[in-house]
């Protein structure tokens, strides 16, 4: 700048700099942590308005299944999704489950309607079970 270091020094003090410099880089910052935040107001409105018309379509098919046709691993994995949304929607986290045997491996269509109902009577009791053991810790 052709300018003696003495002369920068008197300006910088006359004009504080310093002073001036620091509260442009504190205004800056809280300019951007606003931007992030509007981002994430945005981001999670989006994020509620795709949610919303996917549990819509969700709900209007769920509507339409036929329970006979589920197999036992398909009610469980749906009992579990939708306790998980419950408890995630009051601000606890999933519980977590025991391991199960491959539920999937049993197909309802190969057993007998007396095999079907006992199997199902199991797995009512074990949903009981688990509900009761649920209302318990709570």
């Amino acid at each position: 700048m052709d300018k003696s270091r003495v002369l920068v020094g008197r300006w910088s003090a006359s004009y504080a700099w310093v002073l001036r410099a620091s509260a442009w880089d504190r205004e800056q910052d809280r300019l951007f942590l606003a931007e992030q935040r509007q981002a994430r107001r945005d981001l999670a409105r989006r994020h509620a308005r795709l949610a919303q018309a996917f549990l819509s379509k969700a709900v209007a098919r769920l509507q339409t299944l036929d329970p006979r046709e589920l197999s036992p691993g398909d009610l469980l994995r749906y009992f579990q999704v939708a306790a998980d949304i419950e408890r995630r929607a009051i601000g606890e986290e999933p519980a977590a489950l025991p391991e199960q045997p491959d539920t999937d491996a049993l197909d309802a269509a190969e057993l007998t309607d007396e095999e079907r109902r006992a199997r199902m009577d199991q797995l009512r009791r074990e949903l009981e079970r688990r509900i009761a053991a649920e209302e318990n810790s709570a």
